[in-house]
């Protein structure tokens, strides 16, 4: 296999695992940024990274501090290197579905508050309508109960299965 095949392949990996990064809200920059470092395995410095990924040094520079401060990589030492090193968390998985679980109690928590809220005014304002309102306003208001539990069921869901992951 000659070594443009194996690059080929490696970019390949690399743009398809990017891909799978961006699904949690990371930019693509970021996102193609954690996989150059997590497919290498080994600490790299910002002129590595801005020579992978083909960037100013300043980009590379800001995406890296956005993984860092997201926890998705690291500086780290190594004896006789004056420059930082970064590298990828190898903690993966266990990273990306905490932040995906979190992220998905929180938006079904927030909606169905918002619901709830919509819920309260339809309850407030049902005495006020005509007859014809009134039967639209039941209407709503069972599509939004319909949606509460909905959305508890979903909190429910990623409740349970952050419960799983932590045994």
């Amino acid at each position: 296999m000659s070594e443009n095949h194996l690059e080929d392949i490696s970019n390949l990996i690399i743009t398809e695992f990017a891909k799978t990064v961006e699904m949690f809200d990371i930019n693509p920059s970021e996102a193609r940024l954690f996989a150059i470092l997590y497919i290498e395995g080994t600490p790299m410095t910002l002129d590595e990274m801005s020579d992978a990924l083909g960037k100013s040094k300043t980009s590379v520079n800001t995406g890296i501090r956005t993984l860092v401060d997201l926890n998705l990589a690291e500086r780290v030492w190594r004896k006789g290197v004056r420059k930082d090193l970064y590298k990828a968390d190898e903690n993966l998985y266990r990273k990306f579905m905490n932040s995906f679980i979190h992220k998905w109690i929180d938006a079904a928590s927030r909606q169905k508050s918002s619901l709830i809220e919509i819920e309260k005014k339809l309850q407030e304002d049902f005495f006020n309508n005509t007859e014809t309102e009134k039967e639209e306003a039941n209407i709503l208001y069972k599509r939004v109960k319909e949606m509460i539990a909905f959305h508890h069921s979903l909190e429910s869901v990623f409740h349970e299965i952050k419960s799983t992951k932590k045994t």
